[in-house]
């Protein structure tokens, strides 16, 4: 593999040209999927420049290109989608890409074809986009999959209409009972069907860097990576306040304690409108980090 360490960050300027590119993404009418995830991509990895871009979206189109025309049902699609990217190029995930980065960087996805679930879902929504192919993300607890057919919804046809498949398993089309398994192994309850509904693109690359957030939290060594996770993550139009209070705690465990204090005090006094004993808790926080430049 050609990194047998997690991807080195691009340099500052570069950063920059990425996040000011992802803000702009994410809030312009029509966020694209495939580019929020590569910009993610090339905030990870330094060696991830124009031309690595372009050539990601060109192996997308590529992808789609060698789909049939237009194979018809939902069903026909899925089949199509699974021959293709599960069975003849070998798209899927192990459980050991748990544990790597590059199983959340679409263009390292689109090279090894492994990946997390999300990851391999949106490799999956963006070829079939691109083919013409009524699909959509769907966020199951724990187990990202994809649906194709018409949108859940009043207007919408019966399930029958509609078929989910599971990239990380290849491809595999799903049964009701399969979707109730996933969900049911990954948090013990019951399939609803507001977990059928379709994940915006902005909720997806939310749910990716969440993703990324969590894989560095288990690693303190890579506190760098989940510090920018989370800022990417404070750059989308809609993110929770506690993001504030994470970037602060990550600021002051990288050494960072005068920026990570004014972090600190900034939440405490979102928090006071709604909890004053949890915002004088964040407080001593401050007070304890100021403390550590005497």
């Amino acid at each position: 593999m050609r990194h047998p360490h997690p991807p080195q960050p691009p340099s500052s300027e570069r950063s920059a040209e990425v996040r000011r590119r992802f803000a702009e993404e994410a809030r312009s009418e029509r966020p694209d999927l495939a580019t929020l995830c590569l910009l993610v991509g090339a905030e990870a990895d330094g060696t991830l420049d124009e031309a690595g871009l372009d050539a990601a979206q060109v192996e997308l189109d590529r992808l789609a290109g060698r789909l049939p025309f237009r194979p018809g049902t939902p069903r026909a699609w899925a089949e199509a989608l699974r021959d293709l990217l599960g069975e003849r190029y070998g798209f899927h995930g192990v459980a050991a890409d748990y544990q790597r980065l590059e199983s959340s960087l679409l263009h390292e996805v689109l090279r090894r074809r492994r990946g997390l679930p999300i990851l391999l879902s949106v490799v999956w929504i963006e070829v079939a986009r691109r083919a013409g192919a009524p699909v959509y993300g769907v966020a199951l607890p724990g187990h990202f999959v994809v649906g194709l057919g018409a949108e859940p919804g009043p207007e919408a046809g019966s399930l029958e209409e509609r078929v989910l498949v599971d990239p990380f398993d290849g491809g595999r089309l799903l049964s009701g009972k399969d979707a109730e398994v996933l969900v049911a192994g990954a948090t013990g309850a019951e399939l609803r069907p507001s977990m059928l509904e379709p994940a915006a693109p902005l909720d997806i690359v939310s749910r990716v860097l969440n993703n990324i957030r969590a894989w560095a939290a288990r690693r303190p060594e890579q506190s760098a990576v989940g510090l920018w996770a989370v800022e990417l993550a404070l750059l989308l139009p809609a993110h929770a306040a506690r993001l504030r209070y994470e970037r602060a705690r990550l600021l002051v465990q990288r050494g960072d304690f005068l920026a990570g204090a004014g972090e600190l005090e900034g939440y405490a006094e979102v928090v006071a409108a709604v909890d004053q004993a949890v915002a004088e808790e964040v407080r001593g926080e401050a007070r304890a980090a100021r403390a550590m430049l005497n």
